[in-house]
């Protein structure tokens, strides 16, 4: 599913225009990017939480050079889903 597809539904269900959903959606998804890029997390009660993961140090290869590599500490952003998110995929989703 695409943010096209996801705007789309939205306006279905909801009734509204396409491009007022589209305005929702990319504001939504920018305040979640600022305050990640602040260093708040952002948590969604049912749904899960955009946190920020810290990645250690470590030693990396660079084979066709066959060198070696420090990769430093930095941190990347990540979704937790909530138990009741998790649940529901396990429940309805089918293993393949």
């Amino acid at each position: 599913m695409t943010k096209a597809d996801i705007v789309s539904k939205i306006s279905e269900k909801l009734g509204i225009e396409k491009g007022d959903v589209q305005a929702t959606v990319e504001s939504f998804m920018e305040e979640v990017k600022a305050s990640l890029e602040n260093g708040d997390n952002v948590y969604l009660r049912g749904f899960g939480s955009f946190i920020i993961k810290t990645r250690a140090e470590k030693t990396g290869r660079n084979i066709s050079k066959n060198t070696t590599i420090k990769i430093p500490a930095h941190n990347i952003p990540a979704f937790k889903p909530a138990k009741v998110f998790v649940e529901g995929v396990k429940s309805n989703v089918q293993v393949k």
